[in-house]
């Protein structure tokens, strides 16, 4: 994920170093050539603009989905029992989940996770 952070900033950075760059014979050119010129720095402008406000929507939508509570329930087939935790969709790992009050549960390959959406009112 930081690499693709990076290399979009690199792309950003290289435009805009390309787009201020000075003309060499700005005189000599037409105003055919120049509006050209005009409406391509704006194009990409523009295309940077909804570069950015992409990136910035879907790193939103990510944090907002992993900041989501959800309820596990974990099922242990050599006690028959169950429990039942409130845990953020972020801090479910392979083996481990954090609750919210900051437990910490490390689980067995025997043990059976069901994750259900909590219904927040």
């Amino acid at each position: 994920m930081l690499t693709k952070i990076l290399i979009t900033a690199l792309i950003i950075v290289g435009a805009l170093f390309y787009l201020r760059k000075p003309a060499a014979s700005v005189k000599s050119q037409g105003t055919s050539k120049l509006g050209q010129q005009m409406m391509f720095r704006y194009l990409v402008y523009g295309l940077i603009a909804t570069s950015l406000l992409a990136s910035g929507g879907y790193w939103y939508w990510n944090w907002q989905d992993g900041n989501q509570v959800v309820t596990v329930t974990i099922v242990s087939p050599l006690e028959q029992s169950s429990e039942t935790y409130q845990v953020r969709k972020k801090d479910i790992l392979a083996s481990e989940i954090t609750t919210l009050d900051g437990l910490s549960i490390r689980l067995s390959n025997q043990e059976r996770v069901i994750i259900a959406k909590s219904i927040q009112e």
